[in-house]
């Protein structure tokens, strides 16, 4: 199961369930994907056919919403 967590503008934001324990987001577009950590810092991890300026949008979102991400994080993981 993938919550979607965030929809914004024509990103998706959602947690793959079950998929390793360190905090991360992914983002799907129409053209691509991205994963960025939440913790210890925000970073990216993975990405494909996204553009710099939209990586950089991306990261944004994910610093405005990081506290709200981990909660939900937290809250589907039962922590």
């Amino acid at each position: 199961m993938s919550p979607t967590i965030l929809l914004t503008g024509k990103y998706r934001f959602f947690f793959n369930s079950r998929e390793e324990q360190r905090r991360h987001v992914h983002v799907s577009t129409s053209d691509g994907t991205v994963k960025i950590w939440i913790e210890p810092v925000i970073a990216l991890a993975d990405f494909y056919n996204i553009s710099s300026g939209e990586l950089t949008e991306i990261i944004k979102i994910v610093e405005d919403h990081k506290d709200g991400f981990i909660e939900k994080w937290n809250r589907h993981f039962s922590l």
